[in-house]
């Protein structure tokens, strides 16, 4: 337990920090041994950079080992094209080891935080509970995607 409230501290413990170049080998390369970090490069105006901002409080709060960052892209990053965001960068002991990269990586403005847990999850940025892929309960197979898949199915057996 003890092990698990110094990592805490050593995070931002909760809370999405916003940072500026200068702090960025700090906060992000140099962020301690088995500590995942997922930065946020966004831009004021950009409605899917708030809305995974928004998403990103709730994930801080529900994953405090993890230690969640934003930065204007620009501040970070000078001359990043906006085309490019919203962007996360997930780095762990201080090395990058994912990229996700503009709105269709994060399924547009439909992006629920769940959603995006399950996405932050798989590349192993969080430790998630969740089994399946959210989206997966979104997705009502019709009548007729269901008897194509059938029909499939049988021809398939009779090979």
């Amino acid at each position: 337990k003890q092990w698990y409230q110094r990592r805490v501290a050593i995070t931002a413990g909760g809370t999405v920090m916003e940072i500026t170049a200068p702090q960025y080998i700090q906060e992000v390369n140099k962020a301690g041994d088995g500590v995942n970090v997922v930065l946020h490069l966004y831009k004021q105006g950009i409605p899917l950079c708030a809305l995974l901002n928004q998403h990103l409080t709730t994930l801080a709060r529900k994953f405090p080992a993890t230690k969640f960052i934003k930065s204007i892209s620009t501040t970070c990053i000078p001359n990043f094209p906006d085309k490019n965001l919203p962007t996360f960068f997930i780095y762990k002991d201080g090395d990058m080891k994912t990229q996700m990269v503009g709105a269709v990586t994060f399924g547009g403005m439909n992006c629920t935080v769940d959603e995006l847990e399950w996405k932050l999850h798989k590349v192993k940025a969080v430790t998630s509970t969740m089994e399946r892929d959210p989206k997966e309960k979104r997705h009502i197979p019709d009548a007729m995607t269901s008897a194509i898949r059938q029909a499939n199915y049988y021809d398939s057996e009779s090979d």
